[in-house]
């Protein structure tokens, strides 16, 4: 199977300015991150009936075009456990629930879905053949947000290593180009949240203790235009290590 891969334009700060909708099949279409509802989307539809409707993760960025398919007649799929989340963000009451483990048929084979929380908490990759659409979990260059609140460092690691060992040949992100080297890329995103969980934990060995205090000494570039989001990474890294009961964290203050 070969999805087709469609950028869609958004309002928000995705990389790019796109998302990546995703088409599998071919006269019942199954519809993957339908980020808005647009000329180029139905052309590259290209009068194929859309069956199925269903996203990486409920981020604004991902659902747009949720509800105009559902108007549609197509059916709506939801991450079992988020029917709430996903009603919310897309303003659709899913027709049905999927999880980890499940298989969405298409004309072209099965679609296996796989819970890969991290990035947002009802995210989920979904594999077929060799290839993985994998929504935020990866992208070709750059880093992907993981910031508190929102993500868990722990899961985003853990469902990053899950992908490296099953070693697909290609992966389908949420934005950008597709992946042709995955496992170098995964190694990649690995060691880049790890570098900067050292520094996040060398900066509270060494006496930073506000949020503020450890992104200034965690971070050498300057990140001004993106402050917030680099707070909310840190403070998603001291959550991560103060599970493992490698730094005191309140909330508020992180102490080692």
């Amino acid at each position: 199977m070969e999805p087709e891969r469609i950028p869609v334009p958004v309002d928000t700060t995705a990389p790019g300015g796109t998302t990546n909708a995703y088409v599998l099949g071919s006269d019942r279409a199954v519809l993957v991150d339908p980020a808005a509802a647009t000329s180029e989307l139905d052309t590259a539809l290209d009068g194929r009936q859309v069956d199925t409707v269903l996203v990486t993760h409920a981020h604004p960025d991902h659902v747009g075009g949720v509800a105009a398919y559902a108007d549609g007649g197509a059916t709506v799929l939801a991450r079992a456990g988020y029917e709430d989340r996903f009603e919310r963000a897309t303003g659709v009451v899913p027709d049905d629930t999927v999880r980890d483990g499940a298989t969405v048929e298409t004309d072209a084979g099965a679609v296996r879905v796989a819970s890969t929380p991290g990035h947002a908490p009802d995210h989920v990759a979904l594999g077929f053949d060799d290839g993985v659409l994998v929504g935020d979990l990866a992208i070709a260059s750059g880093s992907v947000v993981v910031g508190s609140g929102e993500g868990d460092m722990r899961g985003y690691l853990t469902a990053l290593r899950r992908l490296h060992t099953r070693d697909p040949e290609r992966l389908y992100p949420g934005h950008g180009p597709v992946i042709d080297e995955p496992r170098a890329v995964l190694e990649r995103l690995l060691t880049h949240r790890l570098d900067r969980e050292k520094a996040v934990l060398r900066a509270v060995q060494e006496g930073a203790k506000t949020v503020a205090e450890i992104t200034d000494a965690a971070y050498e570039k300057d990140i001004s235009g993106v402050r917030e989001l680099a707070e909310a990474t840190v403070e998603a890294h001291l959550e991560k290590l103060a599970v493992e009961k490698r730094v005191g964290w309140d909330g508020a203050r992180a102490n080692a």
